[in-house]
């Protein structure tokens, strides 16, 4: 991991035709091979990229940028050793109005409006003090959300020009780094979403010969990762100075709670912009490189992985096989710092056959797993074939219930339209994620759920509310919540849509 690879600088084109200059540049200073824009024809999900796309216009940086991405796809040993003149005002402008508009100010206390006024002479200050080299990382404020299992999640909030900056410089490296990474890591990157992934495991779980499936999650990952590990990966492909210092910035920038700033000696924070390229690229080399080796040479039946940041779901055709990688995965893992978690980490008997084999045993029904939001299920067609089913899991559902009632108590005195327009809002956004094939029923029970509750804090804010029936305010619940549908294709067709054989 020492080796140090040939050395490449930025690039300059012009009208999608490359520039000469001074020196090596990223496209080593040859026209662009139609045969290698897009995504490529492969054989195995696990291989495949998932790459920019190309529709993007050519001029400006815009091509500069593309250069980057085919230079990093000719020499997968390329090393760029100047990236940071790809951060320009126009790309900082375009991740500011990328930004949350209404989210939590950090430590600085700015908002995104306030620093939309006089934004032009802002992100003009702010390039020249990332060029200059004199910008300033600050910490991170502390803050906590509620999980599903009602424990509280730590979140590091930026400063609103950290979170610019980290933005830009990310846009930059991801055109390097979609270049790298694997066909089976989903997590935050552009053009793949959790749908996406759960397409691929549902796919891999139907179509390949998979008798035991290991549901593992890395513990605590994003607050243990090592800065020294970190920093050797990015070094594999990032040679400009410039740009790792501001990586080591953000790194080091530390966090403040109530007031106090702590040091941070590991980890990055979990709501940072950067914080989930980063952590795509440590597990690139922790995991992805050495789980598609390990299939390769020491799998004696099939494999499948597909990962979404921290939460790898694994397939085996042999339990031989699922028992050797949860071995060996463990001591990988203790090399770089990190450790599955006890509680998280199931290997359980899962697939076409495992209804038959548990039955013959004398046991129940097979186990399921929960992925992304949803429980994987051993399910049967109506025509008895075996099906993977998925349903909402319960935790996320009962939480995103409790969430609701609590915000009607904080709405106890809005009018029922005003009312009518958020639930609708809820029930819409609830949708769009879980409105699954074979998922109807959850979807509509959380509807019903919902008009309960609206009933509950309708009867309980005033005495003319309590003679309030479902008889009476069913046609308002008809009006305003929408009638559930499934929003998404089976995950077979979308999956062979994206990825064409």
């Amino acid at each position: 991991m020492k080796n140090r690879n040939r050395t490449v600088h930025g690039t300059g084109e012009s009208d999608g035709c490359v520039v000469p200059t001074k020196g090596p540049n990223n496209d080593g200073n040859r026209p662009s091979a139609e045969g290698l824009e897009g995504r490529r024809p492969t054989k195995e999900n696990t291989t495949q990229r998932d790459l920019v796309p190309d529709s993007v216009p050519d001029m400006g940086e815009f091509c500069r940028l593309r250069g980057v991405r085919r230079r990093a796809q000719q020499d997968p040993q390329a090393r760029f050793t100047a990236l940071l003149h790809h951060v320009t005002v126009r790309l900082l402008t375009e991740s500011f109005f990328a930004l949350k508009r209404t989210a939590c100010p950090g430590v600085d206390g700015m908002t995104w409006r306030e620093y939309e006024t006089n934004l032009a002479a802002r992100l003009t200050r702010l390039h020249e003090r990332v060029q200059r080299g004199t910008y300033r990382a600050q910490p991170s404020k502390r803050a906590y959300i509620p999980k599903a299992d009602g424990r509280l999640r730590p979140l590091g909030i930026a400063a609103l020009e950290d979170k610019i900056v980290q933005r830009a410089v990310g846009e930059v490296l991801a055109h390097v780094y979609e270049a790298d990474f694997l066909g089976f890591s989903y997590g935050f990157r552009p053009g793949r979403s959790q749908h996406d992934a759960l397409d691929a495991l549902w796919v891999g779980l139907m179509r390949k010969r998979v008798n035991w499936v290991l549901d593992a999650d890395i513990r605590g990952f994003f607050d243990t990762l090592r800065h020294d590990w970190l920093r050797q990966f990015v070094e594999h492909r990032i040679a400009d100075p410039r740009v790792l210092r501001l990586i080591e910035k953000w790194l080091r920038a530390g966090v403040s709670e109530d007031g106090e700033w702590s040091a941070t000696e590991v980890g990055t924070p979990q709501g940072a912009v950067i914080s989930p390229l980063l952590a795509n690229i440590y597990l690139h080399y922790v995991f992805d490189l050495w789980v598609q080796r390990w299939r390769t040479h020491n799998a004696t039946g099939a494999v499948i992985v597909v990962r979404y940041a921290d939460d790898i779901v694994m397939g085996f055709e042999r339990r031989a096989d699922a028992d050797r990688c949860l071995a060996a995965w463990r001591s990988r893992l203790a090399q770089f710092g990190l450790e599955l978690h006890p509680e998280k980490t199931r290997l359980l008997e899962f697939g076409r056959e495992a209804a038959r084999q548990r039955q013959q045993r004398g046991e129940g029904k097979p186990e399921t797993f929960n992925f992304l939001g949803f429980t994987h299920i051993c399910g049967t067609t109506r025509k008895g074939r075996f099906t993977v089913r998925r349903k909402t899991m319960r935790t996320r559902l009962r939480a995103k219930l409790r969430h609701v009632k609590e915000q009607l108590r904080q709405r106890w005195h809005e009018s029922v339209p005003a009312l009518g327009r958020w639930l609708r809002r809820v029930v819409a956004g609830y949708c769009n994620y879980h409105a699954v094939p074979g998922n109807g029923s959850s979807v509509e029970g959380f509807r019903k759920a919902i008009g309960r509750l609206w009933l509950r804090a309708l009867q309980r804010r005033s005495q003319r509310g309590r003679r309030l029936t479902w008889t009476r305010f069913g046609p308002i619940v008809e009006y305003w919540l929408p009638l559930p549908r499934i929003l998404h294709p089976w995950p077979g067709v979308r999956f062979d849509a994206k990825h064409p054989r």
